[in-house]
């Protein structure tokens, strides 16, 4: 496969994940929406789209599939949801490249992404700091960073399961 062949099929994948993203992040929001979850605590399982975008495509396609998924929150939650998305995603997308970048066979989908998780919701706490000018919504972080492992290690043993099969799809042959 040639270079610009490879980077068509990139580009093609990376908008089947962001559009498999929103959907899942559409999803997610009306499914959670009667439970008695905290303020700020969801599932994320879109991030499934992204970790795999991160993992397999690159940084800059798992950028721009979190990118998307900010601006899918700004057209349906507002900006405020949309700037927290946007910081606590950029934030998790990094760590996430960094961690696969230096993974040395110890840390699997599911580990990446519970670090990934935490940090998701490390940059939206900081978000939301920042814009009120307090550091008061730290007093979430211990239930937030709970959630964010807990539901990012289901993301990333989702992607586990489902990588084998998506890898045997003949995209990068």
């Amino acid at each position: 496969m040639n270079e610009k062949h490879r980077q068509l099929t990139a580009l093609t994948v990376s908008a089947i994940l962001a559009a498999a993203a929103l959907a899942t992040s559409f999803f997610e929001r009306t499914l959670t929406a009667g439970l008695p979850l905290p303020p700020g605590v969801k599932p994320g399982l879109s991030n499934v789209a992204v970790t795999f975008a991160c993992a397999v495509l690159g940084l800059p396609y798992a950028l721009a599939v979190t990118a998307i998924k900010a601006g899918f929150t700004l057209l349906t939650a507002g900006p405020t949801a949309a700037l927290l998305s946007l910081c606590g995603g950029l934030l998790s997308v990094l760590t996430m490249y960094l961690l696969l970048k230096i993974k040395t066979g110890r840390l699997s989908y599911a580990g990446v992404s519970a670090v990934s998780g935490a940090m998701h919701n490390i940059g939206q706490l900081a978000a939301a700091s920042a814009m009120v000018g307090s550091a008061m919504y730290l007093s979430w972080l211990p239930v937030l960073l709970l959630s964010g492992v807990g539901f990012g290690l289901l993301t990333g043993v989702i992607l586990n399961a489902v990588m084998p099969a998506l890898m045997k799809l003949k995209w990068f042959r």
